[in-house]
């Protein structure tokens, strides 16, 4: 499988909510780049932060794009955020099942058949205003 079609299979197992398929794509030492924070190193890490996801948000997404590039080792991923902010989410407001729309972005790495970085952009004061409602 080239580094287009991985990317496009974690993202089938996101909207699917198969978190073990899209850590089965992952490196061990996963480089994961949040919009906000601190880098997450390790699929232990990155484990915990889909575990906070799962809880704290219910998302799928849609008008995904997909672009990659003739090395065949990095893709960018244009897409919309649909979701419902189900609990609360240290540092940020109450949440109360709010919905929310948001258009975001990723850029990711494949080396060796596996993503070895995840970097993720989206306009956090706008979502903030959205689920503040």
């Amino acid at each position: 499988m080239d580094a287009l079609e991985i990317v496009k299979e974690y993202y089938e197992h996101f909207n699917a909510k198969n978190w073990n398929g899209m850590l089965n794509l992952l490196d061990e030492n996963i480089r994961h780049e949040p919009n906000q924070g601190e880098v997450r190193i390790g699929l232990e890490n990155f484990k915990d932060f889909l575990a906070i996801m799962d809880k704290c948000y219910e998302e799928n997404l849609s008008d995904m794009v997909f672009l990659g590039e003739p090395n065949n080792s990095k893709v960018a991923v244009e897409f919309v955020v649909n979701g419902i902010y189900k609990e609360a989410d240290e540092g940020l407001p109450a949440a109360n099942n709010q919905k929310y729309v948001l258009p975001a972005g990723a850029f990711l790495e494949v080396q060796n058949g596996k993503i070895c970085r995840v970097t993720t952009y989206y306009n956090l004061p706008l979502w903030i205003e959205l689920v503040s409602k």
